[in-house]
């Protein structure tokens, strides 16, 4: 049931997350930003965020920065909105899933066009 309950908390983390990124205003926070997954501790403390941007890995740490940044207005709105006892600590890694994933793509299709 436990596993449950943090399956379903991380969705509601990433849905929140989606929404606050929004309306952040840091030049470096890339407007094509995208969680890829939401790594909640079991004792709900700590939660590692991996995000990802169309514009490339040198985007992605420039806006995990900006994200790093301003990680308490992100942690107190979160804890807010879910209602949560303790909101977790948040920690933002870039991820190259999205760059990877569109250059596997390509090479797809080009392949498909040799043929």
């Amino acid at each position: 049931m436990a596993n449950f309950k943090t399956q379903r908390l991380n969705e509601d983390i990433r849905r929140e997350l989606t929404d606050i990124f929004r309306s952040l205003k840091d030049p470096r926070i890339d407007s094509m930003l995208s969680i890829v997954k939401v790594d909640l501790a079991r004792d709900q403390s700590y939660c590692k965020i991996y995000v990802s941007s169309l514009g490339g890995m040198e985007r992605t740490k420039e806006s995990v920065q900006g994200l790093t940044s301003a990680a308490g207005f992100v942690r107190r709105e979160l804890g807010m909105r879910l209602e949560m006892r303790r909101s977790p600590e948040l920690k933002f890694i870039a991820d190259d899933s999205i760059e990877h994933s569109a250059d596997i793509a390509r090479k797809l299709h080009e392949l498909h066009t040799q043929q």
